[in-house]
């Protein structure tokens, strides 16, 4: 049995204090001084949630004892009813030190099952003193339940086995090198130059999907960080080889920045060729810490991108906030940017927006000559998409000649 019991901490924290009062409100109907739910593992018997009264607590959470010498295995094997109006007359019972010591009188005691049909442990309540009023119908209101904090169990124990399988994946993703850096060019579209790169992820493991999939799993399962680094590391070992007045745009989230390591990982790096593109869609909690953490660096050259501008209303907060020396045009107003006219004029305040505060556009997603000309006419002077360069390995790309069906080769130029 799996037994691990961390998967996510919140709902573990809410599902640990819904078991609690159900146990604390069981044990006050019954009357009893102690009622404790307990785990079996390598013969032993963990009490994971305890409920007792303030003057006699014999048991706390996490303590362990023998499981042979407890009444949980002699109560599912047989040797012992599950209920006992009291212990002290049970011969079986007598055999068992705690029977004598704490005394046990009246003792209740119920298998709890995994939905699988595995013994997880047993519900069990107990107090010092006989209770010759209990009868069938309560040992009944046990199993029901002690079902349902099997039912309880078995989706936190699955739970924690999908976490365990899901961070083994993007591990294995990671160790083994199952993806690839590929980089789409960004052109300056009225001077026809090339000023720029954005890294990509592509992954080769299964199950094939988009890469903002992988990431969001990485971050499902605490990985986030450790898999973005891995990439943006990679994407940089071709840095020197991109021309000199170019810049390179790595992808980057929040949490990864406030977590410290981005100094480490850019160092030795040009990074007045370094663009970071924020890509987080929600509202940041406090953006004050993510511009602390990047100040010393933008000190030294690094610029720093808001991604995805327009597709929500995050994006416009992480505008306003984080001061962004690039505003990326999202893809969803590019498209229709020739053919609806309310598109047109959100993206063009943005455009307008990002002259009053001395930030450059790059439009994203560039597909089609007459979404480009639009853009144009708008004062956008960079883009990217496919009509000017798709991504590719560095090994494949193509350092003139964009974009492709124009005449002439792209100058290059760092702005």
């Amino acid at each position: 049995m799996d037994s691990s019991f961390s998967h996510d901490p919140a709902s573990d924290q809410v599902l640990d204090e819904m078991l609690h009062d159900a146990l604390h409100a069981i044990r006050k109907h019954f009357g009893m001084e102690v009622a404790f739910i307990s785990q079996f593992e390598l013969g032993r018997r963990v009490f994971r949630y305890v409920d007792s009264e303030v003057s006699f607590s014999p048991l706390h959470v996490g303590g362990s004892d023998s499981l042979e010498d407890s009444y949980c295995q002699r109560v599912l094997d047989g040797r012992l009813p599950e209920l006992l109006h009291n212990a002290q007359a049970n011969a079986e019972a007598l055999t068992l030190q705690a029977t004598r010591m704490l005394p046990v009188g009246a003792h209740l005691s119920v298998p709890i099952r995994l939905a699988g049909g595995e013994t997880f442990g047993t519900f069990c309540c107990f107090q010092r003193q006989p209770d010759l009023s209990l009868d069938e119908r309560d040992i009944n209101f046990m199993r029901s339940y002690a079902d349902f904090v099997g039912m309880v169990l078995s989706r936190r124990l699955v739970g924690g086995a999908l976490l365990h399988t899901l961070r083994a994946r993007i591990l294995s993703v990671i160790d083994g090198e199952c993806y690839s850096i590929v980089y789409q060019p960004i052109v300056h579209v009225v001077e026809h130059r090339l000023v720029g790169h954005e890294a990509l992820t592509r992954f080769t493991a299964e199950p094939a999907r988009p890469p903002d999939q992988w990431f969001a799993e990485a971050a499902e399962v605490g990985l986030q960080e450790q898999l973005e680094l891995t990439v943006i590391r990679k994407a940089l070992l071709n840095l020197h080889r991109l021309p000199g007045d170019t810049y390179l745009s790595l992808n980057i989230s929040p949490e990864t920045i406030l977590k410290g390591a981005v100094p480490a990982v850019l160092a030795g790096y040009p990074l007045e060729r370094i663009v970071l593109e924020i890509t987080e869609h929600a509202s940041i909690e406090d953006y004050s810490l993510i511009a602390t953490e990047l100040a010393p660096l933008r000190a030294k050259g690094l610029r720093l991108a808001v991604d995805d501008a327009g597709a929500g209303f995050a994006s416009f907060r992480h505008i306003i906030k984080l001061h962004p020396d690039v505003i990326k045009l999202d893809i969803s107003l590019v498209r229709a940017i020739d053919k609806d006219l309310c598109v047109r004029a959100l993206a063009a305040a943005i455009i307008r927006f990002a002259e009053e505060t001395n930030s450059k556009v790059v439009a994203e997603g560039v597909e089609t000559a007459e979404e480009l000309a639009v853009l144009r006419t708008l004062k956008v002077s960079k883009a990217q998409g496919y009509l000017l360069g798709r991504p590719v390995p560095y090994e494949s790309l193509a350092l003139s000649g964009y974009p492709p069906g124009q005449p002439g080769s792209l100058g290059r130029s760092h702005d």
